[in-house]
């Protein structure tokens, strides 16, 4: 991957929508609305009552971010970290930026190492995928969702103990293998950590993607 696959300037509105609304359906939230430019999210968790997410930078987030005097309500930019927090007015703070990410071919992991073993189970448009250690134990797990224009990745985790035994990309294709339509759109938000794994398995970032927290003036 080269620099020039990343870009700062943000991402098409109707791919951050396929994103948002696979990773609601795979959470059982509420579908994305439009709003300020964005989309808003109902989440209703302890951490947080709702979000915004924002293609690019534009007057309907600074508007929105100026309204917001709560906490629980992030904003969220397919954007740099530094170019947000330079944007924002006083009493918001920038978290360090994740990665939205997409890969055309599918990811190829490479086989179980003796002894694991995994399951996957579909529910509606949900795949769920897990692997089992020797004794029985979850090592990994994750969960896609396939809506009519994407198939989203979501929660992907390998327990510490059972990294870099190639569970994270045998996970990836066994999430895969459910799609009922090959051949869509593949997407999923990454960290810092699993963005390694996941340009290993030929995905691309194509922007990155910051959170803004309201802590107050």
């Amino acid at each position: 991957m080269t620099g020039d696959d990343c870009s700062d300037e943000g991402v098409d509105t109707r791919l951050l929508h396929a994103w948002l609304e696979g990773r609601s359906i795979a959470r059982g939230l509420h579908a994305p609305v439009p709003e300020h430019g964005g989309y808003r999210v109902e989440t209703g968790s302890e951490a947080e009552i709702r979000r915004w997410v924002f293609p690019r930078m534009g007057d309907g987030l600074l508007a929105l971010a100026r309204s917001i005097r709560a906490p629980r309500q992030p904003i969220k930019l397919c954007g740099s970290a530094h170019r947000l927090q330079a944007a924002l007015p006083e009493g918001w703070r920038v978290q360090a930026s994740a990665h939205v990410m997409r890969c055309d071919p599918a990811p190829v992991g490479k086989p179980l190492p003796t002894g694991y073993t995994i399951e996957t189970h579909r529910t509606g448009a949900v795949v769920q995928a897990r692997i089992l250690d020797p004794s029985g134990v979850v090592a990994a797990s994750g969960y896609a969702a396939e809506t009519a224009g994407a198939f989203v990745y979501d929660r992907i985790e390998t327990m510490e103990a059972h990294r870099r035994k190639g569970l994270g990309g045998a996970l990836m294709t066994a999430l895969g293998d459910q799609m009922l339509e090959p051949g869509k759109l593949r997407l999923l938000v990454a960290t810092d950590d699993g963005r390694a794994l996941y340009e290993r398995l030929g995905w691309r970032t194509i922007a990155p993607y910051s959170t803004a927290v309201f802590i107050g003036t």
